[in-house]
């Protein structure tokens, strides 16, 4: 069963037009991952230092190595100081 991913990233203010660019490069090398399925970036409408990605991963397995690659630790490097608040949903669909 695929592995559905909801992850929120606010970033603080100043700084938004700068988590956005850095989150926009995830997306090539991401979508480029064993496993990965479905990895688009959204911005929230009413907040626009509020992020969302909608992701479906093939299993659990294939995300965690996700989370610990070389371009999710650029993010984190590039960024530090920059998100206020990150939080991250796995989610599984109900028929």
């Amino acid at each position: 069963m695929a592995l559905i991913i909801n992850a929120h990233i606010h970033a603080v203010p100043e700084h938004r037009d700068t988590v956005q660019a850095e989150l926009e490069r995830l997306v090539p090398p991401t979508r480029k991952e064993a496993g990965c399925h479905t990895y688009d970036l959204h911005i929230n409408k009413a907040d626009n230092a509020h992020f969302i990605f909608y992701e479906i991963w093939e299993s659990k397995t294939l995300m965690d190595a996700h989370m610990a690659s070389d371009h999710i630790k650029a993010f984190g490097a590039a960024t530090k100081g920059m998100v206020a608040d990150f939080k991250l949903f796995e989610m599984e669909k109900l028929e």
